[in-house]
C-alpha cells in the first residue's frame, strides 16, 4: 500500500454544493433560490417571522426581571486565600483588602466590591477588609484567629 493508493470509504464524504456555477451544475442561474420575492434577494433575514401572524415568541409570556441596578462582586474564596498565603503571595502582617488581592493577581479586577465565601480551609491568622462576606466565612476566620472589616465600596465622585 503507497500514499497515493489511500482513500476514504465509499459514501463517507460528500461534495460540497457549488451555487450559481452554471446550467449544467444543477443550481446554476438562481442558485436554487427560486424566482422573485423576499428570500430571492440578499440580505434577507425573517427566523421569527409567521407571515403577520403574531410570532411564537411573542405570544408566550414573560416572566422574570432583570434589576438595571444589581451589584456584581468579585468572589474570593478562603481556600485561595490561604493558598496565596502559603505561596507568599499575600502577606499576612499587614490587612488585606482589595488592591493587595488584586496586586497578588487572586482577583483580576474589583467591579462593585468583593465578597468573601468559605469554600476551603483557612489556617493563617488574617485581617481581611472586603465588601461583603457570607456569615460561615466570618466565623471561620475568627476561628482561626483572624477578623474581617466589612468595608462600603467608595464610589468616585463625577468631576
Amino acid at each position: 500500500m503507497r500514499l497515493n493508493e489511500l482513500s476514504d470509504n465509499p459514501g463517507a464524504t460528500k461534495k460540497r454544493k457549488r451555487v450559481g456555477r452554471g446550467p449544467g451544475s444543477g443550481t446554476g442561474k438562481m442558485g436554487g433560490r427560486g424566482i422573485k420575492g423576499q428570500k430571492s434577494r440578499s440580505g434577507v433575514a425573517i427566523k421569527g417571522y409567521e407571515g403577520g401572524q403574531m410570532p411564537l415568541y411573542q405570544r408566550l409570556p414573560k416572566r422574570g426581571f432583570n434589576k438595571p441596578n444589581r451589584k456584581s462582586y468579585a468572589v474570593v474564596n478562603l481556600g485561595l486565600i490561604q493558598k496565596f498565603v502559603d505561596a507568599k503571595k499575600l502577606d499576612i502582617k499587614k490587612p488585606i483588602d482589595a488592591a493587595v488581592l488584586i496586586e497578588s493577581g487572586l482577583v483580576r479586577r474589583e467591579l462593585d466590591g468583593i465578597r468573601l465565601l468559605a469554600k476551603g480551609e483557612i489556617t493563617a491568622k488574617l485581617d481581611l477588609h472586603v465588601h461583603g462576606a457570607s456569615k460561615t466565612a466570618i466565623e471561620l476566620v475568627e476561628k482561626a484567629g483572624g477578623k474581617v472589616t466589612l468595608t462600603a465600596k467608595v464610589e468616585a465622585a463625577d468631576a
